[in-house]
């Protein structure tokens, strides 16, 4: 036990007790812990224990510690922080007031400010999301030898009535010899309790026994002691009072300075409550991560869940009442999750899903900041991590796309091509007429767009300005292609997503995920041939920076069969008909199909089929993040490029395209498979898979702490 402990030897009173005894109350009925308790001799356990005091008193609010239990597992321990903040409001609460009702106490914020604890009920429950079940708390006093686990509190209080009733005042054993285990048996206790199904042992102030009454317990007890064995070693559980740990104020988490809302996708309605899981195990991979990587650093990230499906009542029970009942099991689960993208699809309840997740992420936000009033005075930044469907909704909200403004692009379009046809004197002339009245029109409602303006500011769609945006596992690819987004000529972010509304876009997808794409070869389509930047192990020594990581092909030895051989060299290929590379990464996956027809829909609209080639068909200078193919696999690729024309581009400004045009940073990041996994099962498993990974929570802080670190290592090299 004592290797755990926190305070080395040196370590006097001034520090715990006189901490404590700022914050405990006079002390009136042993409620309390006064600075008189200061000046007592202090007696410290072998092995580095914690200071005891001489003479048997109450314990200090400092000694007692409190427990939370989730899940009904093992009680883990409040740090020091919460735990002495808990007992003053418990000592608080059984003061009293003047009439001899209990006086009112405030929750306890606890956990980093997620969790409140309500002394009366002995309950905590999440401030930011709501939970059914509710989590015990418990205040320990009497701890078990080697697990430090607390007695249940009736037993526990018990014990130390008892303990205070014959032991209070008492001199403590100067000896310290009395951690060493030595033969005792019953006679030699000098006091006892008996309890429901235990019975307790003193053998001296400090050396206190629990046994079991069971009838099995004491056969055992009876055959052990007659072999010889003492009754305390044979059966019997040696108990602390006091924790192991005292509680102090300096044990509290650093303070939050980036606030990760994490949103859900489809089938949330499926398993409810899901979401708040995965972020909980998403922030406990991320703590882990943190003490290793980043504990040098006096700021914290903290992992919000974002459950916008609940809410929601759409149909309401329409689709079920229509649901065949064969299989019932299976369509209930598709009505549950699939049914999630149908009703963001339609026109009727699209809408409600964005107000749901937008709403959810304002409120959510607003209630940090109220509780956290200095996160926005000291630059708090805010990031989005979305899954799945979530990451499209999440971007349609950001950029305000609406399927309306789609429509009204698609009717101007019209509208061209029909001045474009020949027409007869009286459709030209209901033609401009119809032309000036829609003119007058959007006049009319620019006025009144203004007049409602003067009166009513429109608010922000979303009260923050969004950092990093991580897209895990996602489909968003897909759906800007059918938006009709195609690549671009510049390597710029800002064609998917401007840097004014994010200033990072960030894609993570595992290999074999069914349901997650490509974005950058909606950018630049010559990206259908690099292969995605490698995630890190999260074990790996010196890792290289992410910006530092050259792009490489996805099938280097490919690069100039961009048709076939009878065709001309200044022939370009049509958009519809050029190959879609063979991948290395992809090729024997079964989700080749999947990842292809991205890269399909990305070609089509722009003669873009031999950009690749035309980078390699020109000389020009190196750039920092030239393409590294191997030791002599550039040189040849220009070699055997040189054959192959640049293909025109209908909509390009300059009619060609500049072949040194790169991403100004990386969007697509690839987990690395696993060495023994299976394909074929990965890909039923990867889609769920991103929430305990280490990897993605390296990846994710290395990003999100990465300002912090440099100005953290800058000011180490300015001391040095």
């Amino acid at each position: 036990s004592g290797a755990s402990l926190r305070y080395s030897t040196g370590t006097g009173g001034e520090g715990s007790e006189g901490e404590g005894a700022g914050l405990g109350s006079s002390d009136s009925g042993g409620s309390g812990f006064s600075l008189a308790a200061t000046a007592l001799p202090e007696r410290r356990r072998p092995g580095g224990g914690r200071p005891r005091y001489e003479v048997v008193r109450e314990l200090g609010a400092e000694e007692v510690r409190w427990f939370y239990r989730e899940d009904r597992k093992t009680w883990k321990p409040f740090i020091g922080y919460d735990s002495l903040r808990i007992e003053l409001a418990f000592r608080a609460l059984g003061s009293g007031g003047g009439g001899g009702e209990p006086a009112a106490v405030e929750p306890v914020c606890v956990r980093s400010g997620l969790y409140e604890v309500d002394v009366a009920s002995a309950e905590s429950y999440p401030v930011y999301w709501n939970q059914t079940e509710k989590i015990p708390v418990m205040r320990g006093q009497w701890f078990i030898d080697g697990t430090w686990q607390p007695l249940e509190e009736e037993e526990s209080n018990l014990i130390e009535q008892e303990h205070l009733d014959r032991f209070k005042g008492q001199q403590l054993q100067e000896s310290f010899d009395m951690e060493i285990s030595k033969p005792v048996d019953g006679k030699e206790a000098i006091h006892s309790l008996k309890l429901s199904r235990n019975h307790v042992d003193w053998h001296s102030v400090d050396e206190v026994y629990l046994y079991s009454d069971a009838t099995t317990s004491k056969i055992a007890r009876t055959v052990t002691q007659k072999l010889g064995f003492s009754k305390a070693s044979s059966s019997g559980t040696r108990l602390h009072r006091g924790y192991v740990e005292e509680a102090t104020l300096e044990d509290k988490p650093p303070q939050t300075s980036h606030i990760v809302f994490v949103v859900h996708g489809i089938g949330q309605k499926m398993d409810q409550g899901r979401i708040i899981k995965n972020t909980a195990m998403m922030r406990d991979t991320a703590r882990k991560v943190e003490e290793k990587y980043f504990s040098n650093l006096a700021t914290h990230v903290e992992f919000l869940p974002v459950e916008w499906r609940s809410k929601l009542t759409l149909d309401g029970d329409t689709v079920d009442s229509i649901t065949p009942d064969k299989v019932r099991g299976l369509r209930d689960m598709l009505n549950s999750s699939a049914m999630d993208i149908m009703y963001y699809t339609s026109p009727l309840y699209r809408d409600e899903l964005v107000k749901g997740l937008q709403q959810e992420l304002n409120r959510l936000y607003t209630l940090f900041c109220s509780r956290n009033p200095e996160f926005e005075e000291k630059g708090g930044k805010v990031s989005i991590v979305s899954h799945s469907l979530g990451c499209v909704i999440t971007y349609d909200i950001m950029t305000g796309w609406n399927p309306v403004r789609l429509y009204e692009q698609l009717l101007q379009k019209e509208e061209e091509e029909l001045e474009d046809r020949w027409m007869s004197y009286e459709e030209q002339r209901l033609l401009e007429e119809l032309y000036l009245t829609k003119q007058r029109l959007r006049e009319i409602e620019e006025r009144l767009h203004g007049l409602k303006a003067s009166t009513i500011s429109k608010p922000p769609v979303l009260k923050f300005k969004v950092e990093n945006f991580f897209c895990m596992g996602s489909p968003l690819a897909v759906f800007l292609a059918l938006r009709g987004i195609r690549p671009g000529t510049s390597g710029s972010q800002d064609h998917i997503l401007p840097r004014t509304i994010c200033n990072r876009l960030l894609n993570i997808f595992h290999p074999t995920d069914p349901v997650a794409y490509r974005l950058e070869p909606l950018i630049l389509k010559h990206y259908s041939n690099i292969s995605p930047v490698q995630i890190h192990w999260y074990n790996t020594a010196n890792p290289l920076p992410y910006e530092h990581m050259k792009p490489s092909f996805l099938n280097p030895t490919k690069e100039a069969t961009s048709g076939p051989d009878t065709e001309s060299a200044s022939a370009a290929p049509s958009p519809t008909t050029s190959p879609v590379m063979v991948r290395r990464h992809y090729g024997e996956s079964i989700t080749n199909i999947g990842k292809a027809s991205i890269l399909g829909a990305a070609s089509i609209g722009k003669g873009l089929g031999g950009m690749l080639f035309s980078r390699f068909g020109r000389s020009s200078p190196a750039t920092p993040q030239t393409l590294e193919t191997g030791k002599d696999g550039a040189e040849g690729d220009d070699k055997k490029a040189t054959t192959v024309g640049t293909p025109p581009l209908p909509h390009s400004s300059s009619g060609f395209l500049e072949p040194t045009v790169e991403l100004e940073h990386r969007i697509d990041f690839e987990l690395r498979e696993g060495l023994v996994e299976s394909r074929y099962w990965s890909a039923v498993t990867s889609h769920t898979a991103y929430w305990s990974s280490l990897d993605i929570a390296l990846f994710l802080l290395t990003f999100m702490y990465k300002q912090d670190q440099e100005e953290t290592d800058k000011s180490n090299l300015d001391s040095i």
